[in-house]
């Protein structure tokens, strides 16, 4: 089995390189095509075949599309592939338009996050450019339910998240990050991990995707009755949104003076969860982002109720699902989870536990294995379903 990976980006998505190092491991082989970056190392370290090129299509550069149509043409000819696979919308409708709409090779885009989905325009858009050969896996149930509802055949529409290293949040002792920032034995920290991602005006967006302003505001009408309170965001700026960034940052030192801490990206955000009180997910549009992590780590978490977070968090149960955009409802949340901790904890622990069954990536890879071997070998989708290890679908082909 012979499998093209699509990858717009050799500076994140993670996810797809843990992905590929499972599937390499279970026998396929596998190309990736992706920019020149700090991951490139780590693809062919793991087994994969390398090809440094672009794979996302520039939608403000037609100009630059048929030469791009073309070397993507040709390394298809070149690696002659079972199967391609796209992680990305862009390097999707390179696939897609490149090879045109009755390429028999079968493509499959999973889809990291429903944020195209929910601007008609966008979806009708990416969907129109699909063929007979095309299917998609959606990463939580809204974008599967999505896809059925704008008329994608079920049985062309799976569903299967990406996994993580589950041994990776095991065994993490605290006090790491308390001592770090110097804090007195009863303060509470409310932590957040995501990335600042600039607002994309033409969606209509005012506040950063992730909901960094949304948390800030929801910990200042925590403090004004509770100042020991504090809150705790890692992550830096993603790309160029450094001006973003710089603005986020100000905002929370406006906001909440010295009891917001902005540590930027780290890369040992394992050793530093134990130390949160809760963990807060407030983004706007989201596959499962980084509620899996926190939940692994036994962690109370929020999220809002957006995507992905509902496929793992129900509320009192493993976590606490609130409206997006809402700081007084982020805030009620907070109150809850520091009022009971011996409730909260209960209900970490459920989090846990369901987390660990669900994300390990060794089980989600091969779900994806048994696809390819499904929609290559036979050449189309069945509708026999494969158990699902967070909801086996009944209304589509769900893995």
């Amino acid at each position: 089995m012979r499998a093209l990976h699509l990858l717009k980006t050799a500076d994140g998505a993670t996810w797809a390189l843990r992905q590929i190092r499972e599937l390499v491991d279970q026998g396929v082989e596998i190309h990736v095509l992706i920019p020149d970056g700090p991951l490139v190392a780590e693809y062919r370290a793991v087994g994969a075949s390398v090809h440094i090129g672009q794979a996302s299509l520039p939608t403000g550069r037609p100009d630059r599309w048929p030469s791009l149509f073309r070397e993507f043409a040709e390394l298809v000819e070149t690696v002659r592939p079972d199967l391609i696979h796209s992680h990305f919308v862009g390097t999707t409708l390179t696939m897609r338009l490149a090879l045109g709409r009755k390429s028999l090779i079968p493509r499959l885009f999973q889809v990291p996050g429903p944020l195209h989905l929910e601007h008609g325009l966008f979806r009708t858009a990416e969907i129109a450019t699909a063929g007979p050969s095309d299917f998609w896996v959606g990463s939580c149930n809204w974008t599967c339910q999505r896809y059925l509802k704008s008329g994608v055949p079920a049985n062309r529409v799976y569903r299967s998240i990406y996994g993580v290293d589950i041994k990776q949040f095991e065994g993490t002792q605290s006090g790491i990050l308390r001592s770090e920032l110097g804090c007195f034995a009863d303060t509470k920290l409310v932590g957040m991990v995501a990335y600042m991602y600039r607002p994309k005006r033409y969606l209509g967006q005012r506040r950063g995707i992730k909901g960094h302003e949304d948390l800030i505001d929801a910990l200042a009408i925590c403090r004004s009755e509770d100042p020991t309170i504090e809150g705790v965001f890692i992550g830096g700026s993603w790309g160029d949104a450094h001006d973003y960034a710089a603005e986020v940052m100000n905002y929370g030192r406006n906001r909440l003076g010295k009891s917001g801490h902005f540590l930027g990206t780290r890369n040992d955000v394992p050793r530093l969860y134990p130390d949160f009180d809760v963990a807060v997910h407030p983004s706007h549009s989201e596959n499962l982002g980084g509620a899996g992590e926190s939940l692994l780590m036994g962690i109370p978490t929020i999220a809002t109720q957006v995507g992905g977070f509902p496929d793992l968090i129900s509320t009192g149960e493993t976590g606490w699902l609130v409206p997006p955009k809402s700081p007084s409802h982020l805030a009620d949340a907070i109150r809850e989870v520091l009022g009971n901790r011996m409730a909260s904890n209960r209900i970490a622990a459920n989090g846990q536990t369901q987390a660990r069954n669900i994300l390990d990536v060794r089980n989600t890879s091969q779900e994806i294995r048994t696809l390819y071997e499904r929609i290559a070998m036979e050449g189309q989708a069945s509708n026999t379903l494969i158990p699902n290890p967070i909801a086996t679908p009944t209304k589509f082909g769900g893995i």
